[in-house]
């Protein structure tokens, strides 16, 4: 199966006669970060009204660890899906040298019922949270941006880092910075031997303070409790990228970072699950009224993203059913595309 650099034409109502296994070696080979970002931009304002998509439910399973349950579905007959995604939260894996977060997506027929497809959903989670970022850069980020600085180096950080090149391919400095230095160098050296970024310096940090106010845009995709990144350290015309946290306790910024910036989130579920904007809230440093906006109002162009050059900018997500839902579409009728025509 081909990897897509191009759009694909998707077929709305492909055919199966049995429910089909999505592995992640096959979800590598029918999507790229390129693909997925132009699906998106293209379905997410058109088809995100026609979907439903109730708040998630969590679950704590342990005193460290979640079950969240992501349900969506859509009533336009050229979305005729309903899907499932099951996640599991450990953030103790990592000292397993696992993920912290696996995932399975079920996605079956809206107008029978059917059972269509199971994928191996933890890779698509950090395909579809990445380019969601991405996206939100295009808007947000300074077009002639050139610094990328990395906030963790789990495995959600190397999806970011390619994503954010997608769409600003000016950026040719990328500086990963992590608690467990090793891993930032791990991380580095692994993006080098890659081969697709030639013209970008790979680097790794040891400082925090030092390294945010390198960045033009600065991501962040840890599960920390504690403030990482400091207000007063963005540079003028920053882009904060805030992915890590999903619930009222996790905090990846401090208030100063919200206080400087015109704050956008991904969908409504950030102001109350995000720890960073509900803590916010709570101490007054800015009102729910102050949110800029969403990311599909971004897209429709009913919210004007970066304003000036000098502007700090803040992307706060959450993730969200509704991108589950158009990511799983996109793989399961890549795939069933690519059967037809084999």
């Amino acid at each position: 199966m081909a990897t897509r650099d191009d759009q694909v034409n998707l077929n709305p109502n492909p055919t199966i006669t049995q429910p089909i296994f999505i592995s992640t070696p096959t979800l590598h080979s029918l999507l790229t970060h390129k693909t997925l970002i132009h699906h998106l931009q293209n379905a997410l304002p058109s088809l995100s009204p026609t979907i439903q998509s109730p708040i998630r439910q969590t679950h704590q399973t342990s005193p460290n660890s979640s079950l969240l349950l992501m349900p969506s579905w859509s009533v336009s007959p050229s979305l005729p899906y309903i899907g499932v995604k099951l996640v599991t939260y450990h953030p103790n894996n990592s000292s397993l040298n696992l993920p912290g977060v696996h995932a399975s997506y079920i996605l079956f027929n809206s107008l029978t019922g059917q059972t269509l497809a199971s994928t191996d959903a933890t890779e698509l989670t950090l395909y579809r949270t990445s380019c969601v970022s991405a996206l939100a850069s295009k808007y947000l980020s300074r077009n002639e941006s050139e610094v990328l600085v990395m906030v963790g180096a789990g495995s959600l950080a190397s999806h970011l880092i390619k994503a954010h090149l997608t769409v600003r391919p000016s950026v040719k400095r990328v500086v990963v910075w992590n608690r467990t230095t090793e891993k930032a160098r791990i991380l580095v050296e692994k993006l080098r031997g890659g081969g697709e970024y030639e013209d970008v310096c790979f680097e790794s940090r040891g400082c925090l303070e030092e390294v945010v106010g390198l960045g033009d845009i600065v991501s962040c995709a840890t599960n920390s409790e504690t403030p990482m990144v400091k207000g007063a350290e963005l540079k003028e015309g920053a882009h904060l990228d805030l992915v890590g946290s999903f619930t009222s306790s996790m905090r990846e910024c401090d208030d100063e970072a919200i206080g400087r910036g015109r704050v956008f989130v991904d969908n409504e579920a950030a102001l109350v699950e995000a720890g960073e904007l509900v803590g916010a809230f709570e101490r007054g440093v800015i009102t729910r009224d102050q949110i800029a906006g969403n990311l599909v109002e971004l897209m429709k162009g009913e919210k004007v993203g970066r304003t000036d050059e000098r502007e700090v900018t803040v992307f706060k997500s959450v993730g969200s059913a509704v991108v589950d839902l158009l990511s799983a579409q996109f793989v399961y009728e890549t795939y069933v595309n690519d059967e037809v025509h084999e």
